[in-house]
């Protein structure tokens, strides 16, 4: 992608298209790695030891050692769990309501801003296709209205134009996309798992 800028001058035609699709590859880029610590990292590193743990103490019927757990655990299956254990007084229903409470707060959380990804990997496809349709059009005027002795680079500028933003628009959305979907699958995996083990919980303290 750098070799490419570097082929465009400020002075050249369609430079503009390429440096629009590299800042918008960055912001996709950063809001990528946001997402991949928020839902990899702080919603994810040490679940397994929790909910083990939770899990025994539960079925110990320790419920207020399980309760300072989950307090004490920054995970949304642990908000989940600790909603459920502190109203267990209210049963069935007390018990599901708070669930679904923290579970309407949390689950937005994990999905936050993985749409705007591939909002970004959209638009870079389409600056990338605007570059092309501007490549083109910059050919054909010169087939028209260059002299004779300049056509030919003027022919080889707007080629270079047209492939050159759709390759970066391509290599651009191509890698957001990808991101897009392995955080959905993970951030749809946590949910579920939020929803499966909040129901079991509830199960277990009826």
């Amino acid at each position: 992608m750098a070799k490419m800028l570097q082929s465009f001058s400020p002075e050249s035609d369609g430079w503009q298209f390429m440096w629009i699709i590299l800042a918008v590859f960055i912001i996709g880029l950063g809001i990528s790695i946001e997402r991949i610590i928020y839902i990899m990292v702080k919603s994810s590193k040490g679940r397994a030891k929790f909910l083990a743990d939770f899990g025994k103490l539960i079925s110990s019927q320790q419920f207020d050692q399980a309760l300072s757990l989950a307090n004490a655990t920054n995970l949304p299956v642990a908000r989940v769990m600790s909603a459920i254990v502190a109203n267990r007084a209210g049963g069935r229903e007390g018990m599901q309501a708070a669930c679904d409470a923290v579970f309407l707060t949390e689950a937005p959380r994990l999905t936050r801003y993985i749409s705007l990804v591939s909002v970004m990997a959209s638009i870079s496809t389409l600056l990338g296709l605007m570059g092309t349709i501007y490549g083109l059009i910059y050919t054909f005027d010169a087939v028209a209205n260059k002299p004779a002795s300049e056509r030919a680079k003027a022919l080889s500028d707007g080629i270079a134009i047209a492939m050159g933003t759709t390759l970066e628009g391509l290599l651009s959305a191509v890698p957001l996309l990808v991101i897009v979907g392995f955080l959905n699958m993970n951030s749809e995996r946590l949910i579920q798992e939020m929803e499966e083990k909040g129901l079991k919980i509830i199960n277990s303290l009826v």
